[in-house]
Formats: structure tokens, C-alpha cells, sequence
């Protein structure tokens, strides 16, 4: 019943954004377990149920692979008018087994852009009678089998969602509180930037500096962190437009940087397929720009994302893979990527001058790096014995409050030598 394509994929702060839910408020299990049992008995790819917001139906639970249609949690779509009042009304058949023949579809388009081939939808009531939104299907291909007493079975499972849209009432609320706060956040222009300092350990010279994000800790309770605000922006749909936020402000410094200082900013692939390139206006920001791809997902065959990364690298952006030795961030990104810096993670750094494992791990993470002509950041610096054990195994550049504590300007965080001395004593 989408109105348009736009519709069912604008994922803007307009019109998206309430993806799953966020601060530990999950959907009953029994809901996705519903709509898998709805979706195997219809042999359908996909089944969702949605909520009624105004004139847009919103996206609350899938479960198939909703990429084939550009949908997920969170995206919201506009009905078609007359195809949504038939639906409400109860004179539109439930089950369309073949969209392209049935003549309820032939003012709807979208159905053959999605690819739509078949469709089964009802409506979903809350326990007071209430119009809670839609529980439908959708399948690429036309299903010939479908017969209306199929819509019985999709009616029972209406009728069981009516206790279960309780707790969806609630997970709505909370979730349009997080969009709120993140979205105020967004038209304030961004987080606030600090600047950490990235040392070169053989001379103690500042090579760079990374630029972090701080929030205010009010908005939730308990009170979020970086990772905190960053997440929920995620279950929102709003990451790329915060994380822009933040690189847009960041970028601001880099007119006040020494020369030989680069900057770094992060970006999930997210990001980098979704406006980075906009953001980088002149060749002098580029040449000095770091990129590190921070994002504990699998996308080394997301091809938007490599030919994006391509891309940059051809504008002479550097790119460096964050967290190393965590999540997803393995061989493999290394393999694929190539890049031209790699951060060791603080799991890794922590503890390294008396644990082999982290030790022969880290030297290990050099050597690869080498071969493909890149250099390591060691993150998270805490001890001298920590520097000294990175100097040990040839780490080139370090990071962390042993090093130089995050600054409130960049100018701030270029301006310190502890680096050196510390180096200089280590040495000894």
C-alpha cells in the first residue's frame, strides 16, 4: 500500500526514524516469533507489522529480509489513500496473490518498482478496539496457491498481536523520545569536539589529532556516554546525520592545525555512503583528513561502502580500520581494505607489557601492516610500561591519556610535549 518509493525509503530526520527500540526496551520475541510463523505459512519473504502514525504507517517489527525492499524497522510508509481506507473498511481483500493481475493494485505503481509480486495485509486493533496499525506479507513472486481462507490465518494472528501491541505502545513512546533528543541534537549543530592527541613514538612529535564526541549526560537516565548517544541515533535511523554533525564541526579546525598535523574523524560505513563525500569540499581538507571506519558490523562485501571508500582514497582522504582485535574489525578488513592506518584497540594495548597473547598480537598486527604498506596506532596508552612494550615491538604512533588527555581545542591538544619527554625517559 506504499504511496511512492520515496515514501517507503526516505530515511531523512522528515520523515524517518523510529527503529527499534533503545535503552534495553526489546519487542516481545513472541512478536517476531509470530511473524516468522505468519511468513513460513503464507511462503511469503517477508512479514512486518506496523504502526499507525498520522498518514504514515511506520515500520515497527520485520522479520525476512527486508533489504530486498528497501525496508526495516523504522522507515515509514505512506499509504495509499484509497487502498488504506479499503483496508480499514474491511472491502479490500486481504490476500492479493498476484499484484500485477488483481485490479485493487493497478493504480499502485509501487508495487512493481519494490517488485511486490504478492501481498496479504489486515489491520491490527489494540484491546479497547483502537486502531493500533497493519500486520501484513509481502513476496517477490505472485503465490497462485494464496486463497482467502488464508486470511484467516493472518487474522489470528491480528488477533493474538491486540495483547501484544500493549508493550508496543510503549516501546513507541520511548523511541520517539530518543528520536526527539537526537534530532535536537542534530539541529543544534552536532556534539560538542574534543581533540586527542596521536604521538609519534619515535619522536614524540605530534603527528594528528582525533576528534571525539561529547554530549551532555542529561538526555537519558541513567546517563548516556558517546556510545550511548551514537546508539540510540542508530535504532533511530539518525547515525549518518549525527555522525555528519559532528565530522562537519570537527572539520572546521583543520585551517588551525600545524601542517604536519592530520586530523581523524569516524564514520560507520553508514556514514560514508551517506553524505561523506558532501561534506569534503576542497583537496587541502582531504589531504589532511583521516576517515576511521568504527563499526562492529560485517560490510567487507557491501560494495556501495568499498567503491565509497574508493573513492575517498582517490580524493586523497587516508583511511584508517578502529578497533582492531574487537568485533568484526579482523584480518579480513585488513585483507580488503588495505588501509592506511590501523588502531589497535585498548583491549589489545591494555595489559600488553605482561600478557604474551596481547603482546605477540600486537607485534603480529605490525608486520601485516607493513606488508600492505600501513602503519599502527597503538589506542589507549595508560602506563609506561605500556609505551615502552609498544616501542618494543616497532608500534610507530600512540594514543591514550599517557600520551595526552582529550582537549577542548585542537590548538590545546598540539600544544603539549608530554609525548617527548616520556619517550625520551622510556628510551633510557
Amino acid at each position: 500500500m506504499p504511496d511512492g518509493v520515496d515514501g517507503v525509503r526516505a530515511m531523512s530526520r522528515a520523515e524517518s526514524a523510529f527503529g527499534p527500540p533503545s535503552g534495553g526496551i526489546e519487542p516481545d520475541t513472541t512478536v517476531t516469533e509470530l511473524l516468522g510463523i505468519l511468513r513460513r505459512h503464507l511462503a511469503m519473504d517477508l512479514a512486518y507489522l506496523a504502526r499507525a502514525d498520522g498518514e504514515y504507517l511506520v515500520l515497527q517489527v520485520i522479520n525476512g529480509d527486508g533489504r530486498r525492499f528497501g525496508l526495516a524497522p523504522g522507515v515509514r510508509v505512506r499509504p495509499n489513500p484509497g487502498l488504506y481506507r479499503s483496508l480499514l473498511a474491511g472491502t479490500l481483500p486481504k490476500v492479493v496473490a498476484d499484484t500485477r493481475r488483481d485490479h485493487h493494485m493497478v493504480d499502485v505503481p509501487v508495487m512493481e518498482e519494490l517488485g511486490i509480486g504478492c501481498y496479504a495485509a489486515t489491520v491490527v486493533t489494540d484491546n479497547d478496539g483502537e486502531v493500533f496499525g497493519v500486520l501484513g506479507c509481502i513476496s517477490r513472486d505472485p503465490r497462485p496457491d494464496l486463497r482467502e481462507r488464508d486470511s484467516r490465518f493472518l487474522g489470528l494472528v491480528a488477533a493474538y498481536l491486540s495483547d501484544a501491541v500493549i508493550d508496543l505502545h510503549r516501546i513507541w513512546e520511548a523511541r520517539s523520545q530518543v528520536w526527539r533528543s537526537v534530532s535536537q541534537m542534530i539541529d543544534a549543530g552536532g556534539p560538542k569536539i574534543v581533540y586527542q592527541p596521536v604521538i609519534d613514538l619515535a619522536t614524540g612529535r605530534i603527528a594528528g589529532v582525533e576528534a571525539l564526541s561529547r554530549f551532555p549526560y542529561e538526555h537519558r537516565e541513567p546517563p548516556r556516554g558517546p556510545q550511548g548517544w551514537y546508539s540510540d541515533a542508530t535504532t533511530v535511523g539518525l547515525s549518518a546525520e549525527l555522525e555528519l554533525a559532528a565530522i562537519r564541526r570537527a572539520l572546521q579546525v583543520i585551517p588551525q592545525l600545524p601542517a604536519a598535523v592530520c586530523l581523524a574523524v569516524n564514520a560507520s560505513p553508514t556514514t560514508i555512503t551517506s553524505g561523506l563525500l558532501d561534506v569534503l569540499h576542497d583537496d587541502e581538507t582531504c589531504r589532511r583528513l583521516v576517515v576511521e571506519i568504527t563499526e562492529h558490523e560485517y560490510f567487507c562485501d557491501d560494495t556501495k561502502v568499498l567503491c565509497a571508500v574508493r573513492e575517498l582514497r582517490a580524493r586523497g582522504v587516508r583511511i584508517a580500520v578502529d578497533d582492531i582485535g574487537t568485533g568484526y574489525a579482523g584480518l579480513e578488513q585488513l585483507i580488503e581494505l588495505h588501509p592506511d592506518i590501523v588502531k589497535l584497540d585498548y583491549l589489545i594495548t591494555h595489559g600488553m607489557d605482561t600478557d604474551p597473547a596481547r603482546r605477540t598480537t600486537a607485534a603480529a598486527l605490525v608486520m601485516i601492516s607493513m606488508e600492505f604498506g600501513g602503519c599502527v596506532i597503538a589506542e589507549g596508552i595508560e602506563s609506561p610500561a605500556e609505551l615502552h612494550t609498544a616501542l618494543d615491538v616497532h608500534i610507530p604512533y600512540g594514543q591514550g591519556y599517557l600520551l595526552g588527555a582529550p582537549a577542548p581545542t585542537a590548538s590545546l591538544a598540539c600544544a603539549g610535549r608530554k609525548g617527548t619527554s616520556l619517550i625520551s625517559t622510556v628510551a633510557r
